[in-house]
């Protein structure tokens, strides 16, 4: 995956409706100043550091805009993890609580409504447009650096890209890079090209000056359809991992002729699309009809983009046909699609509260991208776990990556130091796959005298007395002012 460099824009902390893209006559300029809104969310963050406590609070402020009857659009980072949400219009002062209909965190938007909407019914509402050409300007309307009035820059558009979104640090996607002054609190306001929105303001770069960064509409039209069930099934999946073949000698040893087509296939994720159909060594040189170039990008409406964008506009069910050389065999065929949940371990989560067990003062959590971010784990076992759990299938053994991640000090523990950051491998003997599994491993109808917890990377395993764990959890309960001791839902 490339990495960029990228900041969200809105303040805020990491925290069945109608869908049909409304077409209505384009208003004056200072008519759709009122359909773009100022959004002020407090939210509250989990603690993975003490899973059981309620997390802070904070706050702050992003952009939305109107795009048909009580639906506002806007960036799903504005309001994550939100408790409260209010909304107010250009030029009055008047509050309006919102909530949030369908959230995407993969694609960073979400659709937002109001408790009572007659006083926008008069509003003019935003057309979804096309995506711009290089070099044309484009309008950015949104409250930047938390203002209470409305900012209007304009800009051109200088790159489209198929890039990383940083909410989630996991996902790629189509982007539009413009040289307009974006600015936190810009997040999920319109960008606008010959009165339509052309994509939706949501994150900027550190290194560079007067560069944003815009969801495209291809991003947002999906978005929209993909709701029109009342549901949000997130983004399917080929994969598969390709490398490019810019190489003269690595295309003669493959026995590829020098025409500047096809990738390598380096890996194919079990359960994905394309496992049992692609497998690595194969040479993949078209999808849907359209030619892959060396570099692994496709020519769409006259722009070369990664392959994955033919992917990124389908859903789950579709199919996708591939052109690819197995061997010395050609193929030609009909992949269907579906999403890749397990792809998750490796986004930041958000409206979820973390799952833990505390067991004699030991504090068990499954491994995530949240918990890795805040404990920072140096284990190499657990590195490797959350290296290979999507590319290696560690997800068909072990669905949940249970790690120790601390020990709450009492007299039943008192010989425990040392182990915390380690990932459990069995408990009495039973290899542990999930959370639940752990949490029914401890806690049996009939208990052993010990309790035997065994860490992978650990000389020696973690005992623990049977007799004395009722008295030390509610010590431990009554010390740490611990309410649950354990919360097991995803």
């Amino acid at each position: 995956m490339r990495h960029l460099l990228l900041i969200l824009l809105a303040l805020a902390l990491p925290a069945a409706a109608q869908t049909a893209i409304p077409q209505t006559p384009a208003a004056a300029p200072s008519e759709v100043y009122r359909s773009v809104v100022r959004i002020e969310a407090a939210v509250q963050v989990p603690d993975y550091g003490t899973p059981w406590n309620s997390g802070r609070f904070g706050g702050g402020i992003g952009t939305g805009f109107v795009i048909g009857k009580n639906q506002i659009l806007t960036n799903a980072h504005v309001v994550s993890n939100a408790r409260r949400l209010l909304i107010t219009v250009h030029g009055s002062p008047k509050k309006y609580p919102a909530k949030v209909e369908f959230i995407a965190h993969d694609c960073d938007l979400a659709l937002l409504s109001v408790e009572d909407f007659s006083d926008f019914e008069s509003f003019p509402v935003f057309d979804i447009g096309g995506v711009p050409e290089l070099e044309s300007q484009v309008r950015v309307i949104g409250y930047p650096i938390g203002g209470q009035r409305l900012s209007v820059t304009r800009g051109v558009v200088s790159r489209v890209d198929f890039s990383s979104y940083s909410h989630s640090r996991a996902d790629q996607h189509l982007v539009i890079q413009i040289d307009a002054a974006i600015n936190p609190g810009n997040s999920g306001g319109p960008v606008l090209q010959d009165g339509k929105v052309i994509g939706v303001a949501f994150q900027g770069r550190r290194d560079a000056d007067n560069t944003g960064y815009i969801i495209p509409t291809p991003v947002i039209r999906r978005f929209l359809k993909d709701i029109e069930d009342g549901t949000y099934d997130h983004y399917v999946d080929l994969a598969v991992s390709t490398f490019p073949l810019f190489n003269g000698a690595m295309r003669q040893a493959l026995k590829l002729p020098n025409d500047d087509t096809g990738v390598l296939v380096t890996n194919v994720v079990p359960k994905g699309s394309c496992d049992g159909h692609l497998k690595p060594g194969d040479i993949l040189v078209a999808i849907d009809g359209n030619p892959i170039d060396s570099a692994g990008q496709i020519l769409i409406d006259g722009a070369k983009i990664d392959l994955n964008e033919i992917v990124e506009r389908k859903f789950a069910g579709d199919t996708v046909q591939l052109r690819y050389r197995s061997g010395d065999t050609w193929h030609d065929e009909d992949i269907e699609l579906k999403p890749l949940p397990q792809n998750r371990m490796y986004a930041i989560q958000y409206e979820v509260q973390p799952r833990y067990i505390v067991f004699a003062g030991l504090v068990f959590q499954p491994l995530d991208t949240n918990l890795f971010a805040t404990e920072k784990f140096d284990d190499i076992n657990v590195r490797r776990l959350y290296q290979d759990y999507l590319p290696e299938g560690v997800f068909t053994e072990r669905k949940d990556i249970v790690i120790l991640t601390r020990i709450e000090s009492d007299p039943i523990n008192s010989q425990l130091n040392g182990f915390t950051g380690l990932a459990v491998d069995k408990i009495n003997g039973e290899t542990v796959r999930t959370l639940d599994q752990a949490h029914e491993l401890l806690h049996p109808e009939n208990p052993p005298e010990f309790h035997v917890i065994e860490l992978m990377g650990a000389r020696r395993p973690l005992v623990i007395p049977s007799a004395e764990v009722d008295a030390a959890n509610e010590r431990i309960q009554r010390t740490y002012a611990i309410d649950q001791l354990s919360n097991l839902e995803e």
